[in-house]
């Protein structure tokens, strides 16, 4: 393996090793001082730089003090490290904990200077495929009705 593809890989172990040692510092150290989060689903969520890298991993540490992360897939791609993640634990509150789905990396210099994030919290209350679409595009077989 060459360095170009160790070292995506190498950071995002560091980074799930950090996240399961509950080690704010050591998730903050696994990113670039001037990192870029995208969130295209909720384009808002979107950020620059490390303090909120820190705030955001302080407050959900602290929120969910059993979180286990598990990365069951990577694709590495030059500097571009593709992952899925799948995180758990119970909340403070006692409710459940549950997230899942993709992030993309870009690393350099051991470090993660960018992300995409497709992470999302798992629900099982909205119902089937078919209702998913009905809820995204409407029933086709409805005729609608002007007012």
């Amino acid at each position: 393996m060459n360095t170009a593809t160790e070292s995506p890989l190498v950071t995002v172990e560091r980074l799930l090793r950090a996240t399961n040692d509950h080690d704010v510092e050591g998730i903050v150290s696994c990113f670039a001082s001037d990192y870029v989060n995208e969130t295209p689903a909720h384009p808002q969520r979107g950020f620059r730089g490390t303090e909120q890298v820190r705030r955001n991993w302080t407050q959900i540490l602290a929120s969910v003090p059993d979180l286990v992360a598990r990365v069951p897939r990577t694709a590495v791609d030059a500097d571009t490290i593709w992952t899925e993640w799948e995180m758990s634990g119970t909340r403070i509150d006692g409710g459940s904990f549950e997230m899942r789905g993709v992030m993309i990396f870009g690393v350099a210099d051991d470090a993660i200077g960018w992300a995409r994030f497709f992470l999302e919290p798992v629900e099982g209350a909205s119902g089937d495929a078919d209702a998913a679409v009905l809820r995204l595009v409407g029933d086709a077989t409805r005729p609608t009705v002007l007012s």
